[in-house]
């Protein structure tokens, strides 16, 4: 069971970003889905979910109207578009259920996707 984040990196401030989160789990078209980010020294948040569907959406204040989720399920993909990227959106960005797959007594995470925003 596999969670695999890929597109970020480093971009310059106002400039824009697509993730991706590809996922062997069986489940992937009947879960909530979501994306989550960590700065340095700050707790995981939650910035965007998605209902199994697609059809219904939401946002963190902090990131509405500039980022916008969304998934293929017959691809078992999801997406997170980035645009007006600000230097605080800096973290390195996970995807998960939501709430997230758990795993024995913890979590199932992967290993993110790095984004960078220059000022």
């Amino acid at each position: 069971v596999q969670l695999v984040e890929s597109g970020g990196g480093l971009v310059q401030a106002g400039g824009s970003v697509r993730l991706s989160c590809a996922t062997s789990i069986s489940s992937f078209s009947i879960n909530p889905m979501g994306w989550y980010r960590q700065a340095p020294g700050k707790q995981r948040e939650l910035v965007a979910s998605i209902t199994s569907g697609g059809g219904s959406t939401n946002y963190a204040e902090s990131v509405k109207g500039r980022f916008t989720i969304s998934r293929d399920n017959a691809k078992n993909t999801m997406y997170l578009q980035m645009n007006g990227l600000k230097p605080e959106d800096t973290a390195v960005y996970y995807c998960n259920a939501y709430p997230p797959y758990r795993t024995g007594n913890g979590y199932l995470w992967g290993q993110g996707t790095q984004v960078t925003v220059s000022s």
